[in-house]
Formats: C-alpha cells, structure tokens, sequence
C-alpha cells in the first residue's frame, strides 16, 4: 500500500490581487504562509518518504514550511532535474538513508498562461469578455494566446508523474507533492478518471493536502482531505 499526499501551495500575493500568475515566480502572500503552516500542522505525524515540488518559490516555501512542520523530516536534499546524475556521484554516508529527497523539476509548474500572465482578472474580463476569459481559466483544451490549455499542462506533467513518481509508489511509499493547482488538477484528472468535462468543475483549494492511497497495483483504495476541523472529508 501507498500514499500519494497532493499539496496546492497557500494563496500568492498574485492570488490575494486577483491576477493571472503562471509561471511568475511570486512568493507567498501573510495568508499563503498561514495555509502552509496549517497544510504542516495537518501533516505533522505523516512518514513522508520522498518529495516533489515545482520550480516556483510558492510551491516549495509551501513544501518547507510542511517539512519544518514534520515529525519525521529531520533532514532533506533537494535534488534539481538537471543535476540528478550528479547527485548520485558519491559514496553515501551512513546517515544518507534518512534524508529525504526533495526532486525539483518545471514539469510540475502551473499552466503558462502566455498573454495573460500580471492581468487582473476582472481587467481581464473587461477586456476580453467575461465567457472568453472563463473558457481561458477553466475549458480542458482551450489555451491563453500564447500561453498552456490545462490539456497541454497535463501532457508535460503526466508523463513526468509516470515515469519520476509512479514507481515511488509501486514501492510502496508515502509522496508529497506541493505544487499548483493545474498541474494538480492534471493528476487529479488521471488519478480519479475524471473526464474533461468533470475537470472543469474541480477545484483545489490552496493549503488543503489531500491524501490518495493506493493498492499494490496502484489502484485508488482511498481518498482523504485534511482539513482543520476535520482533517478527512
């Protein structure tokens, strides 16, 4: 048995203005910090044994925070997508077997969102039209001028699940992921068979794990969603 544990990073200061951000890397707003210090508070007693984040300081300043936050963490290595065959040239020393492994990789970005990236949303709407601007933010396979559909931010981020993370589980580990709500939504699509008409409609709140266990053959057993007064749903 496995757990796959999905963490959207807390509210950006671009979140909090209301405005496309993408691949901007902007940090995390008073109130994104608050949400990754509850996201850790709810993962406290987890035995995490390995990570995954975006390149984006949201995602991770949300990874660290849980990590700071974790019983079990007491030390990591991040590890960059480029520089995973360099890592491994070393002899390990006995206490490398705790660390847990931090993999950073862009596959797992949010959705580039071209032309749009800094808009206000509102200002968006004013200018493009409010239907247009919503067939932007939320149809499976209508991407921003210049910019990803949620169709194209899967066909980067499954293949890097199946082939980086999938076998993680297929060992029987616990995974964390702290990445963005696309390209979660993405995983979520695969991971619970949605259709695209059923993405539309899935949101994933900021700071709120949700939890996946997994069979031996990596089939869904369980999903649970931590939250404060809760912590399953």
């Amino acid at each position: 048995m496995s757990q796959l544990i999905l963490v959207r990073h807390g509210e950006s200061i671009w979140n909090l203005q209301n405005r496309f951000t993408g691949w901007v890397d902007v940090s995390l707003s008073r109130r994104g910090m608050q949400e990754a210090e509850r996201a850790g508070e709810l993962l406290a007693d987890e035995q995490l044994d390995v990570a995954f984040t975006s390149s984006l300081l949201r995602a991770q300043d949300t990874l660290y925070e849980i990590l700071k936050q974790n019983r079990h963490s007491q030390q990591y290595v991040r590890i960059h997508e480029a520089s995973r065959e360099w890592y491994e040239h070393f002899t390990p020393a006995p206490g490398d077997a705790e660390e847990l492994k931090i993999f950073v990789s862009e596959k797992l970005n949010e959705r580039y969102y071209g032309d749009l990236q800094g808009l206000n949303k509102d200002r968006a709407r004013e200018e493009f039209g409010a239907e247009q601007v919503h067939q932007w933010r939320r149809a499976y396979a209508v991407a921003p001028p210049h910019g990803e559909s949620l169709q194209m931010t899967a066909a980067r981020v499954l293949p890097y699940y199946q082939e980086q993370i999938e076998p993680q589980l297929c060992t029987g580990k616990t995974v964390l992921i702290s990445a963005h709500g696309n390209s979660l939504r993405a995983l979520v699509m695969l991971i619970e068979k949605l259709t695209p008409q059923e993405i539309v409609d899935f949101e994933f709140p900021t700071g709120t794990p949700h939890i996946y266990t997994f069979g031996a053959s990596l089939e869904l057993q369980d999903k649970r969603i931590l939250t404060p007064d809760t912590k399953t749903d």
